[in-house]
Order: C-alpha cells, then sequence, then structure tokens
C-alpha cells in the first residue's frame, strides 16, 4: 500500500498526524506529507483511519 496526500486539497489540519505520526507529518510543510513508503502492514488500518478521517479527502491511497 501506498499513501499520497494532495497538497492542493490538504488544510493542514493534523487529524491525520494524530492518527498515524508514523505516516503522516506537518513539520516541513503547509500540508502533510507521507513519511514512510510503501506503508508497513501493521500501520495499514491507521492509514486507512486517517484517510476516512480527513475532512477534504486529502489522503490518496494505492494498492
Amino acid at each position: 500500500m501506498r499513501a499520497f496526500v494532495d497538497k492542493d486539497l490538504c488544510i493542514a489540519c493534523g487529524v491525520c498526524e494524530s492518527i498515524a505520526p508514523e505516516v503522516f507529518s506537518l513539520e516541513t510543510e503547509p500540508y502533510a506529507v507521507v513519511l514512510l513508503d510503501p506503508i508497513p502492514e501493521e500501520l495499514k488500518d491507521a492509514v486507512l483511519e486517517a484517510r476516512d478521517e480527513c475532512t477534504e479527502e486529502a489522503i490518496i491511497i494505492e494498492e
């Protein structure tokens, strides 16, 4: 699984980072960035939850 953040949609609300801080970060850009590629198996559920909770639907998942 791979995750991407659409920087044009992301409003840097921090929801993804709070759900999966090992995967998403707001430290270096004014939008969330993905730290791991590919996503480790043990973090997949958290990444899917982050995608589902993203208010702007800015997280894209590829299997």
